[in-house]
Parts: C-alpha cells; sequence; structure tokens
C-alpha cells in the first residue's frame, strides 16, 4: 500500500512542473527543423526564439542529410501565458 501512496505523491508533483520551456529538434534543413518545432509546440514563429546550434552539412556529391541541422526552441513568455 505504501508504494501506492509514492506513485501518487510523483504524480502529483509532476502535474505542478511547468510546460518545457525549450525544445531540442533536428531535420536535414535548420528551417525543416523550425517548421517541426513550432508544429510540436503548436505556436507561431513570433512566440519563440530560435537558437541554431548546428546547421545541416551535405554529404558526398552535395547530397543533403551527412548532418542533420539541430535548434533549440524556446518559448518567450509574457505576462499573458506565464
Amino acid at each position: 500500500m505504501l508504494h501506492c501512496l509514492g506513485f501518487f505523491q510523483q504524480s502529483h508533483d509532476a502535474l505542478k512542473m511547468k510546460p518545457k520551456e525549450s525544445i531540442e529538434i533536428e531535420g536535414k534543413t535548420v528551417e525543416e527543423a523550425v517548421k517541426k518545432a513550432l508544429k510540436e509546440l503548436k505556436l507561431p514563429r513570433d512566440r519563440v526564439k530560435i537558437e541554431v546550434l548546428s546547421e545541416e552539412e551535405k554529404g558526398l556529391f552535395g547530397m543533403p542529410g551527412a548532418k542533420l541541422a539541430k535548434i533549440r526552441v524556446t518559448i518567450i513568455r509574457t505576462k499573458e501565458n506565464t
């Protein structure tokens, strides 16, 4: 029975946590990664800060996809949405 109480306490603590403030996403290009992040966060571009962590690198003979682009997208908090 005590084990069950621990589970409920952990669940309750998780509910008090803030939603993610930022996420890291990869894509074939920076723009593809940005589109994925905005879709996942369900936010417009003007409500987030975008940091490019690494650019994509072309493969052999200029083919895409040798190294994915990686970005960090942080939600811009305002008084209305905090």
